[in-house]
């Protein structure tokens, strides 16, 4: 078997990525795991991270004082003699090239957007002044950024978004390997009736636009359930109606019960990939999502949801209104909708891995 390092870009808090490294060292259950810095005491499933030397800086919360540390802190990081490392990389975890002579496979959840798209700038760290120095940083990181990149091994993408923008920024090809969902955990249950509601779960964040859902559902005349919390909560209830139910955050067990009794979940947010669409998927439901980004890989039109054009954004609305309706003359079949959601296994994503490490 071979030996592997795995690197991650940090452990501040929770989400698709860190079980993403929770998979890969189940894959490898000897490998060490590297950060730059993390939450301490927080581990990956009982795996407790090594640390960089950043980490004497960090203390919980926020880490935006450390960014323009961070390359350096991944170039330093004490990686030992390895046959593969592993980079789970959104931001900076491919500077780990600089720091061992092995070769590096790269799962990306996506080239730090921020950094290269100036769309994603805007609205961020303190209005114009603070878009004008995260720009200013950008462009002394882009060519850090491009420079590793280059010498990566193996680039796996998590959805065909990212592999065109890994093409795009670093020119490099990339394999499409999508992150591992719970589809053993998200299964339907043919005791528990489809109810006349659509469902919102997940963060409220601007970036999700769960306001969409809302306005879309009003305008529809359906019940939508919100199950979630986060700073765009009062943009929701701005334009929420007699329709609207706010369910507040869900524990895993409510939210199991919300998909199998939704009549479809709603994504009106672009994303890299998207792991509750496909979740609610394992679970039968199907899927009303914007045409963009990763729900082009989870939704299959016409046989698993359907898919909104957002452009042009005026009017956008209005067709995820109209998509909501046609949800009423199609019958979809749970069976195949399930069948598509155990494409993104667990199991799936490891033997994945595993084929691109042993290659490398």
């Amino acid at each position: 078997m071979n030996d592997v390092a795995i690197v991650h870009e940090r452990l501040s808090e929770w989400g698709g990525s860190e079980n993403c490294v929770v998979q890969m060292t189940e894959e490898w259950p000897q490998a060490p795991v590297f950060v730059p810095f993390a939450i301490p005491g927080r581990t990956f499933d009982g795996t407790l991270p090594h640390t960089g030397n950043v980490q004497w800086l960090y203390r919980g919360g926020g880490y935006a004082h450390l960014l323009p540390l961070l390359p350096q802190a991944f170039r330093r990081l004490p990686i030992p003699d390895t046959d593969v490392v592993v980079a789970s990389h959104h931001a900076f975890a491919n500077q780990v090239v600089f720091a061992t002579d092995a070769p590096v496979v790269s799962y990306v959840h996506t080239p730090a957007r921020w950094m290269w798209d100036p769309e994603k700038r805007r609205g961020e760290m303190g209005g114009r002044a603070g878009e004008l120095a995260l720009a200013t940083m950008s462009a002394r990181m882009r060519k850090n950024d491009y420079a590793a990149a280059q010498k990566v091994h193996t680039f796996l993408a998590n959805s065909n978004e990212v592999k065109e923008r890994i093409s795009k920024w670093w020119h490099r090809e990339a394999q499409v390997l999508h992150p591992p969902v719970n589809v053993d955990y998200y299964t339907p249950d043919p005791a528990v009736a489809r109810e006349p509601f659509v469902l919102y779960a997940g963060r409220l964040v601007p970036y999700k636009r769960p306001e969409i859902a809302v306005r879309a559902a009003e305008r529809a005349g359906i019940d939508i359930v919100i199950a979630g919390e986060g700073r765009a909560l009062a943009d929701c209830q701005a334009v929420a109606g007699p329709h609207t139910r706010f369910a507040g955050r869900p524990s895993d067990t409510e939210l199991l019960q919300l998909y199998r009794s939704c009549s479809a979940l709603l994504m009106p947010g672009e994303e890299d990939f998207g792991i509750v669409p496909v979740e609610a998927q394992a679970c039968g439901a199907p899927v009303v999502a914007i045409d963009a980004g990763g729900a082009r890989d989870i939704v299959i039109p016409g046989e698993t949801g359907l898919l909104v054009d957002p452009e042009p954004q005026e009017g956008f609305v209005d067709r995820f209104a109209e998509a909501l309706r046609q949800l009423q003359s199609i019958d979809f079949d749970p069976a195949v909708i399930r069948m598509n959601a155990e494409r993104f296994s667990q199991a799936n994503f490891r033997e994945g891995m595993a084929a691109a490490v042993a290659a490398a």
